[in-house]
């Protein structure tokens, strides 16, 4: 088919959909969207909680103990922490229900959700790591999230294969980071975003293989510059010396310097690295992928964000994935094939409308929390004959007997499961990280919101009582005690209000010379999330004098960066 424009069912603005989208979607056999793609990606992510935890009573037979969850206490569902969940105690196919053609599918759907148990947080492989989330591998890590294989890490998201690492986001293979935005194989770095191979510096933008460098950018194979001046070793640690960075009032005068100063470097249009055919923003070894975000070793995809460990290819519509292929309009896939509209679905493959269900998965249709099962349908057995008859026949029913949500929005065969379902409101999520709102904002757009709970406690330190300098700041005056983030909740990024600083942070902090923070671990998270580009693509010109190229970028056309 040729290209064809259509109106997005959600914001009512206009999107195209190719030919090459027409043949992926009659090749896995679901109809075209009616969800504009942002608006597909936001409703995604409305399923997924990742830095939310609360502390919720298991509901194992047996157990009553506190459990650390994604889920908040005054959910109703069944939750079990994950090593029950795990277990062989129990079989999910209990909680299986014949399928009523009287209802909409989505509502049969979330009647199961509501009782089948499930599981508290993902951690997989965790050693001495309990308060973090979706983390694969992970040593001695506190309040780290999306991460795999890192050890001694903590308030940190997307991290892989990091040591001795805090405050960081979407870097990897590094050790003694902080405050680490898309940083690579660096070694005693701090406040540095895009470099790469760089060994005792501070405040790096786009560096690479350069070492004991201090606000400096757009740099490769230097060592001893300060703002891109090239000193004699001597020199350079006798004008170190003079920045003061233990204070926290004199880090942020060298901090606006350097954000002034850095407005000159320059920018590339896109992190791009042997590909072909490709747009986006932090690809790597891959081929005809186009609004892709954060992939590696990935063909034939689009609408895509975060692989986590490369090799996905033939896929549309993906919010984290690990090794997909043939997958469609899915939310934290892992080793999936032919996988459509599923949630948190792992090592399975030909299934639709799944959550949960892992370990070897195939052939299931509107299932949830199962293991190692095939040929299932909302959780109930049947035959290889009996579903590949049933399943037509639910596809029709759910055209002829759409969901229909509180703002109209239909939700057919071919949707994924409607916003207002998801167990979370829209500032747990992470959809609040990348497509903001405000309370009234998202109550108007018919989605839930969770209001701030009371908390049992009051506040020891204020911010501004807090010592300037790391050098005055004794441990039995600030160990476990409740200090005020600064922001104290008036901001829109889900805020704590207060936060402590624990044995191991404040050893970090002595160790790097650097004064404690003022923001609670959620808004810090915020204001690096503000330093990486948005998940979106506009059409420019490159900004050298006399180049004629185009390309597709995330830097808007408004923004004040020098863009080649």
């Amino acid at each position: 088919m040729e290209l064809q424009t259509k109106i997005c069912q959600n914001c009512k603005k206009n999107f195209n959909i190719e030919q090459d989208d027409f043949l992926f979607y009659e090749k896995i056999k679901v109809p075209p969207p009616t969800f504009c793609p942002d608006c597909r990606s936001q409703r995604r992510m409305l399923w997924r909680n990742v830095r939310n935890l609360y502390r919720h009573k298991c509901k194992a037979p047996g157990h009553e103990e506190n459990i650390i969850s994604v889920y908040s206490a005054d959910k109703t569902f069944i939750v079990y922490d994950q090593k029950y969940w795990w277990s062989d105690n129990y079989d999910s196919l209990d909680y299986g229900q014949d399928y009523d053609f009287s209802k909409p599918f989505f509502e049969q759907f979330i009647e199961l959700f509501n009782k089948v148990p499930q599981c508290n947080i993902s951690n997989v492989n965790p050693i001495n790591t309990e308060y973090t989330n979706m983390t694969i591998d992970s040593k001695d890590c506190y309040l780290i999230f999306s991460s795999t294989q890192n050890d001694n890490c903590y308030y940190s998201e997307g991290i892989n294969n990091c040591k001795n690492s805090f405050d960081s986001l979407s870097s990897h293979h590094s050790d003694l980071l902080y405050q680490g935005i898309d940083c690579v194989n660096c070694f005693n770095v701090s406040f540095s975003v895009k470099s790469d191979a760089c060994i005792d510096s501070i405040f790096l933008y786009d560096c690479k293989n350069c070492s004991n460098c201090f606000c400096c950018w757009n740099l490769r194979n230097k060592k001893y510059c300060i703002e891109n001046i090239q000193y004699e070793k001597e020199d350079y640690l006798e004008k170190l010396s003079n920045f003061n960075m233990s204070s926290y009032s004199n880090l942020n005068k060298i901090k606006s310097i350097y954000e002034l100063k850095s407005k000159n470097a320059i920018r590339k249009f896109a992190n791009i690295i042997n590909s072909e055919n490709v747009s986006g923003n932090g690809i790597e070894f891959s081929r005809n992928c186009h609004e892709a975000f954060d992939v590696s070793k990935t063909t034939n995809s689009r609408y895509v964000w975060r692989f986590l460990e490369n090799n996905g290819s033939d896929n549309y519509d993906i919010t984290v994935g690990t090794k997909p292929e043939l997958c469609y309009e899915s939310n934290g896939v892992g080793a999936g094939y032919h996988m459509r509209f599923s949630v948190g679905t792992g090592n399975s493959a030909n299934s639709q409308y799944t959550h949960s269900c892992v370990s070897g998965c195939n052939n299931l249709f509107g299932c949830i929390s199962l293991r190692s099962k095939q040929y299932c349908i909302l959780n109930k057995q049947y035959t290889k004959e009996e579903y590949e008859e049933l399943v037509p026949k639910i596809i029709k029913h759910m055209n002829d007997m759409p969901y229909i949500d509180s703002k109209g929005r239909v939700y057919k065969y071919g949707e994924f499961f409607p916003s207002e379902l998801s167990p979370f409101a829209y500032n747990e999520t992470i959809a609040q990280e990348y497509f903001p709102l405000t309370k009234e904002q998202a109550i108007e757009q018919g989605y839930k919101w969770k209001d701030k709970e009371e908390r049992n406690y009051s506040i020891d330190i204020h911010t501004d009582d807090l010592p300037d300098s790391i050098l005055d700041t004794p441990d039995d005056n600030i160990l476990n005690k409740v200090i005020e983030c600064s922001h104290k909740g008036t901001c829109n990024q889900q805020c704590t209000e207060a936060f402590k600083i624990i044995p191991e942070e404040l050893s970090f902090y002595r160790r790097m010379n650097l004064p404690l923070p003022r923001l609670c671990p959620n808004c810090r998270h915020y204001e690096r999330l503000a330093q990486r580009n948005p998940m979106k693509l506009w059409h420019r010109k490159c900004m050298h004098e006399g180049c004629t190229n185009e390309f597709e970028t995330s830097y808007a056309p408004e923004r004040p960066e020098i863009v080649y």
